[in-house]
């Protein structure tokens, strides 16, 4: 259950980095609505979660998801670079928390 609420945590994370595009496109109060839910999620499943495993591998876990996701929904959604060289080291972060879960 704990790696389960650490993945909603990753993708909550990414809802607010798509939150805090919004704001930089709109700047609207709804945005920072968002941002701020997303965040408090975010921040709730990553405690939850950090119950049963270690704070080194959830925190790696955790920006993993939110900083690989953040970059995947730049290239799909908002026509950010899809580079070959970018999209390896998309993976290698990728690859880093699966392998820190391998290991815990």
């Amino acid at each position: 259950m704990a790696w389960l609420s650490l993945i909603i945590a990753g993708f909550c994370e990414i809802g607010g980095v798509m939150a805090m595009n919004r704001i930089n496109r709109d700047g609207k109060i709804m945005s920072y609505v968002l941002l701020a839910i997303a965040f408090i999620f975010s921040f709730s499943f990553l405690s939850y979660a950090m119950r049963s495993i270690s704070m080194g591998t959830a925190y790696a876990v955790w920006t993993g998801i939110g900083t690989a996701g953040g970059a995947l929904v730049g290239m799909l959604l908002y026509g950010e670079s899809k580079e070959w060289r970018r999209i390896l080291f998309i993976s290698m972060v990728l690859c880093s928390a699966v392998g820190l879960k391998l290991l815990t």
